[in-house]
């Protein structure tokens, strides 16, 4: 005689079966998966440790090329320092042939500013090149555009002076450009365009307090109308 079940114990039984059938048909299914992808997974994985490696590789080297750079700008710049500007210009020269991006820039506006001592015209012509040049990063094309305009400043009229400094009128160098043509026009006697430049120093909040005060010994000879001497190239 069968015995018969509760209805609860029945509807669990079942459940039961279902739950295995649903198991079973899931493994087969990630089975069938796995045969038709597991070559993509391995590949994946290849690819990953592969590409792990090159990236490892690739900043092993980029750091290895920024360390002989920064040695090779130290070596030229000790030329520099003991006051050899034409083997300085020729190291950072070599320099710039060889180093990474951000080197190169560098290492060309210095071989151009010491060249600067002996040959005036190569090293504007140089620092006018970079100031044009579009790949470099617009705060060093406007620090070559202020270096030429210091190289310029004893020679070019006030036309040719305003039109490499007035650029820089609005940015981060405004008020060294505004002092370099306000030195220009102290040296040619034209004592109220060097008060309107040099007052637009003092008034500004962001001059520094040491050209703010320099500026005010300026502009003394500017009232006074006395003779002015041009102060010494800035250092490099």
């Amino acid at each position: 005689m069968l015995t018969e079940l509760p209805e609860g114990k029945v509807n669990e039984n079942m459940a039961d079966i279902f739950r295995e059938v649903d198991e079973d048909l899931q493994s087969d299914r990630l089975r069938r998966l796995w045969s038709k992808y597991s070559f993509a997974v391995f590949g994946l994985a290849v690819a990953i440790v592969i590409g792990t490696a090159v990236s490892v590789a690739i900043r092993h080297r980029q750091l290895a090329r920024a360390e002989a750079a920064g040695a090779a700008f130290a070596s030229a710049q000790a030329l520099a320092n003991e006051d050899k500007p034409g083997a300085a210009a020729a190291a950072f020269d070599e320099l710039a042939r060889t180093a990474p991006q951000g080197y190169r820039i560098l290492a060309l506006m210095r071989a151009a500013e010491e060249r600067g001592q002996t040959d005036r015209a190569a090293a504007v012509k140089e620092l006018d090149a970079l100031a044009a040049d579009n790949s470099v990063d617009s705060l060093l094309r406007d620090v070559a555009r202020l270096r030429a305009g210091v190289l310029r400043l004893d020679e070019a009229d006030k036309v040719e002076l305003e039109q490499r400094l007035t650029p820089l009128l609005n940015g981060p160098f405004r008020n060294s450009a505004r002092e370099f043509l306000g030195l220009a026009a102290l040296k040619r006697g034209d004592f109220e365009d060097a008060g309107k430049w040099f007052d637009r120093i003092v008034v500004d909040p962001e001059a520094p307090d040491v050209l703010r005060k320099q500026v005010n010994g300026f502009l003394s000879l500017v009232r006074g109308g006395g003779k002015f001497t041009p102060p010494a190239p800035p250092p490099k």
